[in-house]
């Protein structure tokens, strides 16, 4: 039996718009003028929500295309010294987390405090041809950035990025000046929070399930729905209230909507290399344990020995501080070389949020460009 072609459905706006048009009703001037903001409102919601593409703030080049990335370059005229590569995470949502918005990004930021040459991995969402690349391939790609780029870099990794870096600076010990770990989940069964307890208590067969119905890709919209069902409240609800209490301030409206190009456009992951960062790193906590093969070796983070520094949010709830703070002993970093930081926050205000971008990641850029 064949059924009709359905009509698109709108965004989640039924709370935040229908209760002020019901007191709107019942108004007179006061009614219109509301009814007025509301008709504002839809048209801003529809807009934040209606196909806007996440876009990288600051002007940059790109130093090479490869198939799984960009690598974006950011350097100032004549700037000297180790390059400094930031990875970004690969975990659904693209590069922009590092280059949000001008005035309130981390490239900016760390340029600003002096370090050097500065490069940035953009990722691509991955493609039906993507479906079986695996983390070595990923890491294979930064590996490709690392030697473009003279051989021996500073890392920054954030979040998912992080991991990564760490195993880069694993495998390749002497190709790493220094590394910066934000939010990266180095010993995933440390500490608690809701994405650690979903991922020990989902068996296998769940993840492998939604792979399969992506085709072979982890589609992002699955790992959006599952992000926002985390704080339903905020998502659903509170957002829609805060953007009709704000619509007629430019400064807001124009933050948010960079800020919706970023989270409402997540990547597509291949599945292979999904099910493969589900169940080796956070299921099997391979990396902390010295299990993970990559590239042909298992990984030992006490070969890592560069300076490090460790950065966590207080209220971070993806990637616990305890489990940041885990690289203090499980790398082989001395000491007197490791700097941790906690700050106040949750996870994506480690990176895109103003306060640790004016308080925090000045010192840590800092800190870099003291590295040899």
């Amino acid at each position: 039996m064949s059924t009709a072609p359905t009509a698109p459905v709108a965004p989640n706006i039924n709370v935040p718009f229908f209760w002020p048009m019901q007191l709107a009703a019942s108004l007179t001037e006061q009614g219109l003028d509301l009814l007025a903001r509301n008709v504002k409102f839809l048209d801003e919601e529809l807009r934040l929500h209606g196909g806007l593409k996440p876009r990288l703030a600051t002007a940059h080049s790109e130093r090479l295309k490869l198939r799984t990335l960009d690598l974006c370059d950011y350097s100032q005229p004549a700037a000297a010294g180790t390059p400094t590569l930031v990875i970004a995470p690969y975990a659904g949502h693209t590069s922009m987390i590092a280059d949000y918005h001008d005035g309130q990004s981390l490239m900016q930021t760390l340029r600003a405090a002096g370090v050097g040459p500065l490069f940035l991995t953009d990722w691509h969402s991955a493609t039906a041809d993507m479906k079986d690349l695996e983390v070595d391939d990923y890491l294979a790609s930064l590996l490709a950035c690392v030697d473009d780029l003279g051989g021996r870099v500073n890392l920054v990794g954030l979040c998912q990025g992080g991991w990564t870096a760490a195993m880069l600076a694993a495998r390749f010990p002497s190709k790493v000046s220094s590394l910066v770990l934000a939010g990266s989940p180095i010993d995933t069964h440390a500490g608690h929070g809701p994405l650690l307890k979903m991922v020990k208590q989902s068996p296998m067969s769940f993840y492998e399930d939604l792979v399969a119905s992506g085709n072979g890709l982890m589609l992002g919209k699955y790992m959006l729905a599952g992000w926002k069902n985390m704080h339903p409240t905020q998502h659903y609800v509170q957002e829609h209230i805060d953007l009709y209490e704000h619509i007629d301030d430019p400064v807001w409206l124009s933050k948010t909507e960079a800020f919706e190009r970023w989270y409402e456009n997540p990547l597509d992951l291949p599945g292979r290399w999904y099910l493969q960062v589900i169940d080796r790193l956070f299921k099997q906590n391979q990396l902390a344990r010295g299990e993970f093969v990559a590239l042909g070796r298992p990984l030992q983070l006490k070969d890592i020995t560069c300076p490090l520094y460790l950065l966590a949010g207080e209220s971070d709830d993806i990637t616990p501080a305890e489990q940041v703070f885990a690289a203090k002993t499980l790398c082989g970093t001395p000491a007197d070389q490791v700097e941790a930081q906690t700050v106040p926050g949750g996870h994506v205000g480690l990176f895109m949020g103003k306060r640790t971008l004016d308080e925090s990641w000045p010192k840590i850029g800092a800190w870099i460009a003291r590295q040899r």
